[in-house]
């Protein structure tokens, strides 16, 4: 039997799709009594799909309890810069999404996000963070806001049923998935869920097919991004160059050009330490044959 990864998004979605694995989950997250959520609806498992460009992206499950409460839960596996606006900015669209203008602000209802995050996000020592909306001295201002950040990256928490979830996000093996033990309900059908999917030949073909498509696409913006970083470092020496030259008069138009498009770092130090110590010009232009 092969096996899939909670960490993919198709299987994250076909797993949290159950709604006594949502419940289980969300109550173990939140600390809401299962007896509060008799029901789940998911909103849309793609809520706000599209472009990351207009400041809109997607989140994995929205849903809605029976008492109003809405919930996003997210995952993600790979660090993003400002990840923390993101999160601020999803919530508050969720909080306001049902708004209509005119309307009474008694309309807004609780919102919850549930980020699972496979990189180390807050400053915090446990893997399971709580915010809210309270002052310095921890006095609520209100409890319309919840953010639950869990960091698969750190230490487990010591509650037996959230250090479940952590393992079965964690796990890379069906072996893995034998160590969970656990007498809680929606990790245990979420296991089963997840060997029902590696018995599929077609989802398994499908799923190596996507993940490796979505590796190749991570090592290609990790190429992009090196080299992004390379050429700010060149660009960076280069303006330093200059910036030494001109305070030794004009800088020459020919020379000028050669130092904007040298990339090779060694050259590009090798100069910036001879324009820091040349008396004018020349005596850079004949020390560098330039």
């Amino acid at each position: 039997m092969a096996f899939v990864s909670l960490k993919y998004d198709d299987v994250f979605r076909e797993v949290f799709s159950h709604e006594n694995i949502l419940k289980r989950f969300i109550s173990d997250v939140t600390g809401i009594s299962l007896e509060e959520i008799c029901s789940v609806k998911i909103s849309s498992p793609y809520l706000w799909r599209r472009y990351r460009k207009q400041k809109q992206g997607i989140l994995d499950v929205a849903l809605v309890l029976n008492n109003d409460i809405k919930v996003d839960i997210e995952l993600q596996v790979r660090f993003q810069k400002h990840w923390d606006r993101r999160c601020v900015f999803y919530l508050s669209k969720l909080f306001t999404e049902d708004l209509r203008t005119g309307e009474k602000y008694e309309r807004l209802r609780k919102c919850i996000s549930i980020s699972i995050l496979d990189f180390e996000m807050t400053k915090g020592e446990a893997c399971h963070s709580v915010y809210s909306l309270r002052d310095r001295r921890g006095r609520e201002f209100t409890d319309l806001l919840e953010i639950h950040i869990i960091e698969l990256t750190k230490p487990l928490t010591g509650t037996d049923a959230l250090d479940d979830w952590v393992r079965l996000f964690c796990a890379t093996s069906g072996e893995d998935l034998d160590m969970i033990k656990t007498n809680n309900a929606g990790v245990l059908e979420a296991i089963n869920v997840m060997r029902t999917m590696g018995l599929g030949k077609l989802l398994r073909f499908e799923y190596e097919q996507r993940l490796k498509a979505k590796r190749d696409r991570w090592a290609e913006d990790d190429y992009i991004r090196d080299l992004g970083i390379k050429e700010g470092i060149a660009k960076g020496k280069a303006a330093s160059i200059l910036q030494l030259l001109e305070e030794l008069g004009p800088v020459p138009q020919a020379v000028r050009d050669r130092v904007q498009a040298e990339t090779d770092e060694q050259t590009l130090r090798q100069w910036l330490k001879s324009a820091a110590d040349a008396d004018s010009i020349q005596t850079f232009r004949q020390k560098e044959n330039l």
